[in-house]
């Protein structure tokens, strides 16, 4: 039996706006990862089952990594289909806004959702949401969305629901945002929930080898370029920095998601115990951090790189350059660290 995490009001507002309406939008954070397109998918699957009318509208597209998952072809990417996002949006009745906590997380999404008069329901796992939403369900503690995705359809008694396609989708994200279930990932009742999806029918095995076993040579290659080349060992503090420019990436081809995982790499080094990789976009930084132990790399990217998350993984958009970056990061990483065993 699994906690009542989630408070009974959000479960009953939720299933009543469910019940209510037919036209869902299902939208997540810019650059989705897998757990955002995981929560995005499952509950799309859940509401199709429901025979709602649905569509998931996402700023830009997901990774190549994920491009397998059943119903990814369904989704309407705001970069290059503008229109016919912003149609779906002012046509749906109910928004759901999963993985973000606040509004700028959706990127240039941000102005047609808040205009939208739809009903809006937040499912998320990151601290200090927004409240602009009619129903958040926010919960730090879970592992991912996916899990309160998969907590919200069960609480509200529809687990009969969940189709192979639907336990797929919620088991890869939460499988990529604990990576792999090595970190933010301790509870008992996470590993009774995967239990349950694999009786759905996921195979754990197939998921693992489509995300981590499948990558192209170019990323391959820029992976152990990064790791030769660009690795920076701050040992006085256990810290790693990887820093990439735009020239870099282009050099091998660079595609969304082929650093998927590259900021982990150094935490496997004996005494490393934080580790920050930056990549530079167009008109920002992207922030990756990550931990061992009680180092709260979370509050890191609040103070200092426009962002948030978890514990022990988190990351941001800086607006800045990538030198900038790197700086900031070695100015706090001393005060940061201090503070933290004081």
């Amino acid at each position: 039996m699994l906690s009542k995490i989630i408070q009974e009001e959000n479960v009953y507002q939720a299933k009543k706006l469910i019940n209510k309406y037919e036209n869902f939008v299902i939208t997540a954070h810019i650059a989705p990862d897998g757990d955002a397109l995981g929560s995005s998918l499952g509950l799309y699957h859940y509401l199709k089952e429901l025979d709602k009318n649905v569509t998931i509208v996402l700023n830009d597209k997901a990774p190549e990594f994920l491009q397998w998952l059943e119903g990814v072809d369904m989704i309407v990417d705001y970069e290059t289909q503008c229109e016919r996002a912003e149609l779906m949006v002012s046509e749906a009745e109910v928004i759901f806004c999963v993985d973000f906590n606040e509004p700028k997380r959706m990127g240039d999404m941000q102005s047609i959702v808040l205009n939208s008069n739809a009903k809006k329901i937040m499912v998320d796992h990151h601290l200090d949401p927004d409240m602009f939403c009619d129903v958040t369900i926010s919960h730090p503690g879970i592992s991912s969305t996916c899990e309160l995705v998969f907590r919200l359809i069960c609480r509200m008694e529809d687990s009969l629901l969940i189709n192979k396609a639907c336990a797929t989708a919620l088991y890869t994200g939460m499988m990529t945002d604990t990576g792999a279930f090595t970190y933010n990932s301790n509870s008992p009742e996470l590993f009774m929930i995967i239990a349950e999806l694999l009786r759905k029918g996921v195979n754990k095995d197939e998921v693992y080898n489509r995300v981590f076993n499948s990558n192209s040579e170019n990323r391959e290659r820029l992976i152990g370029y990064a790791i030769y080349k660009k690795m920076t060992l701050i040992k006085e503090y256990g810290a790693s920095l990887i820093s990439l420019t735009k020239a870099e990436q282009l050099e091998f081809n660079y595609q969304k998601g082929d650093s998927e995982g590259l900021v982990n790499k150094p935490l496997s080094i004996k005494g490393i115990k934080c580790s920050v990789y930056f990549r530079e976009e167009p008109n920002y930084v992207k922030v990756s951090l990550r931990s061992k132990g009680d180092i709260a790399v979370n509050v890191m990217a609040e103070k200092y790189f426009n962002g948030g998350g978890h514990k022990n993984a988190a990351g941001g958009e800086f607006e800045g350059t990538l030198e900038q970056a790197e700086q900031i990061f070695r100015d706090v990483l001393p005060l940061f660290i201090n503070n933290l065993q004081d």
